[in-house]
């Protein structure tokens, strides 16, 4: 049956500018205040259920980059372009991100309007100026139209299988999806902005069924992933709801937060959020490719029907259910939120360091799946001692959420950094 995976919940939004307009901006304000404003407006819309919003980031960032370093950096464009003189930096920054944001969200182009002007040079009629906002338009063009055809919102077939052992099967009661609903197959087909392909990273498979590490991580998500669990503790409880919050959400927060507290010049900016974004969007194709080639069944399916998989080891629970009450619709393996949570800390600790303590701030998460309204979290913030300690705590917080296997996360944890560390290496490098 085909299916259309990504849809578009389209909603009216007003986004108010409040004290990070300020005058007293930073070198850098401009470029948080347009990831602000841009993942507030996409969340809005369709609440990252699709793509669009963090394939709209990307795009901005690295245009914004492209813009300033054609000009005036230390680092490598994303698209081959040749060297500008005479052209206002900012001008160009700021026409960029105008460009792609205009181009994916027409409706708010008054808002857009509003920033670029706040930032864009007080002469618009000097020729520096001029200069940057023609620049800006055309590296911002070439961007758009490099992402033609890149499928970021195509259809894909999805052929279910019969019940059987470890086969991913449909719980259209836990996840309050339509019958016969899956999520993220087109995802695993499209175009990734660096890897080389959506499949550039295959990871190993699941263990088998009849392992003893398959029972082993049966019978712990089978008990601290439960409803109402004796083993789990209270921070364990903390931070598998605290994880929750969407990827391209919560670490834009914290780029945005980090930027500013620790002073990045401008073109280490620039250069964070647009590798931040691509890194988030090239995790999410390479590990749906993975989830859609293993078609792994989740907790709840297994749990629920462990009777038949043919592993005397393994009890099943017929009334079983997890910490949020809520499954979502793909299949397990491996953990799609540890390999982008993974993928863009790897991006984080190219910028500020191994061994970087750090706060990270999430204020309200849903109460269990999308549509489901927002609980706030108590307390909201978490700290760590590093982005690679950070990045397993959100992998191994879905098995505490009741969602994952722990095979799962620590896979979805290894495949994140590889293709973390591939976005680093490949993107954006040092000229």
């Amino acid at each position: 049956m085909k299916l259309i995976i990504a849809s578009a919940l389209f909603v009216a939004c007003v986004i108010v500018l409040g004290p990070a307009m300020a005058d007293d901006v930073d070198d850098i304000k401009p470029v948080v205040i347009w990831n602000e404003q841009l993942l507030a407006v996409a969340e809005a819309e369709d609440g990252f259920l699709t793509l669009k919003g963090l394939r709209t980031a990307a795009m901005m960032h690295i245009a914004m980059h492209d813009a300033l370093n054609s000009i005036d950096g230390g680092y490598k464009t994303f698209l081959q372009i040749d060297k500008a003189s005479g052209a206002d930096p900012m001008a160009a920054m700021m026409e960029a991100a105008y460009t792609v944001a205009v181009a994916q969200y027409p409706q708010q182009q008054e808002q857009w309007q509003t920033l670029r002007s706040r930032w864009s040079g007080h002469k618009p009629d000097d020729d520096a100026a001029a200069r940057g906002r023609s620049l800006g338009r055309s590296i911002a063009a070439a961007i758009l139209t490099s992402r033609d055809g890149d499928r970021w919102n195509g259809e894909a077939e999805y052929q279910w299988h019969p019940m059987a052992p470890g086969v991913y099967a449909e719980f259209n009661e836990h996840s309050g999806t339509p019958e016969g609903f899956i999520f993220g197959a087109g995802w695993a087909k499209a175009r990734p902005f660096v890897l080389e392909s959506y499949d550039q990273f295959r990871s190993p498979p699941p263990p088998p069924i009849e392992s003893q590490e398959y029972v082993k991580a049966f019978n712990e998500v089978k008990e601290v992933g439960r409803l109402v669990s004796k083993p789990r503790t209270e921070d364990q409880t903390h931070l598998a709801l605290w994880w929750k919050d969407f990827v391209e959400n919560s670490h834009n927060r914290l780029a945005r937060d980090l930027s500013a507290k620790h002073k990045l010049d401008l073109n280490q900016a620039v250069r964070l959020f647009a590798l931040l974004n691509m890194s988030v969007y090239d995790a999410y194709i390479n590990v749906f490719d993975n989830k859609f080639h293993y078609n792994h069944w989740r907790p709840y399916t297994a749990i629920r029907w462990a009777e038949h998989d043919g592993n005397p080891a393994t009890k099943a629970e017929a009334g079983w259910n997890n910490t949020h009450q809520h499954t979502y619709a793909f299949p397990s393996y491996p953990s799609a939120h540890g390999t982008a949570c993974t993928a863009a800390m790897t991006v984080l600790e190219d910028t500020f360091g191994e061994g970087f303590a750090f706060t990270m701030y999430t204020p309200a998460v849903d109460v269990a799946g999308p549509f489901s309204g927002k609980m706030e979290m108590q307390p909201a913030t978490r700290s760590f001692s590093s982005f690679a300690d950070a990045a397993m705590e959100c992998s191994l917080s879905r098995v505490y959420l009741g969602i994952h296997f722990r095979y799962d996360s620590v896979e979805g944890n290894i495949l994140g950094r590889r293709i973390g560390e591939y976005v680093v290496h490949n993107a954006l490098t040092p000229r």
